[in-house]
């Protein structure tokens, strides 16, 4: 099913490429998708909506990838993984915007108003501006179904993958889960179902908008962040490296270990700062959402970044010793750690012991 739901939107993009292009005014469109425009660089949002759009396409912070990685042979080769991954996504957006902005180019001329004027952002471009430039299109039926097919099987795609690292994390962390898998999947659909029920209604638009500006902007860039911090300073940039190595059996280069402890981190930290001292309420269309409904945004922003403090301070209170220890026990991988009658230190030995067999192995 994955296979088909990921390739058959590369199917319709081509398709519409090709008819896009054949519109009278695809030009324009196309020339308004590559011009620049340097000034909405000074803009907070413009950064934090990147951000996440590179977060949702390439799916770190979710646990997406860490799910589907879980799968994979030891050795596999994740170096060229991440870069061909990387590599189309990039390439994959760059595309999508000329079959976009060829139609809508079509669509400002047939009503004789400039591009910028047909173009939207947010769902409002997928679900009324691109299905209105469709409909003017000859054979507008064909067109809007391969188009609508698309967004179905893209829309699966996504759940599988988000459902996948549910679904996983939680069969590995309890065995009760992973016995009555398809129990638990049916219950999990189920309250899709019941969540999404609230997108449909006739204020649907106001809870997607709602739902798309706080349930994972920068609760996403916060989840990455310390996932940066996690993986390069608390893990170790060293140790890192060395796993890759083991893996792969190549050294690391140092542009990536510099991308991971300087460069992520700081930029991350900087679109979140910039973004949030920006901060405007949201509005939808000409509709300025009310205190409570940006509170109850804000609720659902601070629902998934309040784990990580929150689980930090747990661990501080639940473990032995002096407030420095526990600092230093909880900031130390547990390869490191040596428990012994309660109390952590350091491995600095490899213990040589002789199993029942005879033939000797090491044990930490």
């Amino acid at each position: 099913v994955v296979w088909f739901t990921a390739l058959f939107p590369y199917v319709v993009l081509f398709i519409l490429l090709i008819r896009g292009l054949t519109l009278p005014g695809a030009v324009e469109g196309i020339k308004f998708y590559l011009t620049p425009d340097f000034a909405a660089l000074k803009k907070a949002n413009v950064w934090v909506d990147a951000a996440t759009q590179v977060m949702f396409s390439l799916g770190p912070g979710f646990g997406v990838l860490l799910a589907y990685a879980s799968y994979n042979e030891f050795h596999n080769n994740v170096y060229r993984d991440a870069l061909l991954t990387s590599a189309v996504n990039c390439a994959t957006s760059f595309l999508a915007g000329f079959v976009i902005f060829s139609v809508l180019g079509y669509m400002a001329g047939q009503l004789n108003v400039e591009v910028k004027d047909v173009a939207a952002d947010g769902p409002g471009l997928v679900f009324i501006v691109y299905p209105e430039a469709i409909a003017l299109m000859p054979g507008s039926t064909f067109w809007s179904v391969i188009f609508f097919l698309m967004l179905l099987t893209l829309g699966l795609d996504s759940s599988f993958g988000g459902s996948e690292a549910i679904i996983t994390a939680l069969s590995d962390e309890y065995p009760i889960i992973k016995r009555n898998r398809e129990i638990f999947v049916a219950c999990l659909f189920s309250f899709y179902y019941l969540i999404g029920l609230a997108s449909c209604a006739q204020g649907g638009g106001y809870v997607v908008s709602l739902l798309d500006r706080y349930a994972a902007g920068y609760s996403i860039l916060f989840a990455v962040f310390f996932e940066a911090l996690a993986v390069s300073w608390i893990y170790g940039i060293r140790r890192f490296s060395g796993d890759i190595k083991e893996m792969m059996g190549i050294e690391v280069g140092l542009y990536w270990k510099i991308c991971w402890t300087l460069v992520a981190p700081i930029w991350i930290l900087f679109i979140i700062v910039y973004g949030l001292t920006e901060y405007e309420p949201l509005t939808y269309e000409s509709y300025t959402y009310p205190p409570w409904a940006n509170a109850i945004g804000m609720c659902l922003a601070a629902s998934s970044v309040l784990c990580i403090p929150g689980v930090a301070v747990w661990k501080i209170l639940t473990t032995p010793g002096t407030f420095v220890e526990r600092i230093r026990i909880l900031t130390t991988p547990w390869q490191d750690r040596q428990f012994c009658n309660g109390v952590t230190s350091d491995v600095t030995q490899t213990k040589l012991t002789l199993p029942p067999g005879g033939v000797p192995s090491a044990s930490i």
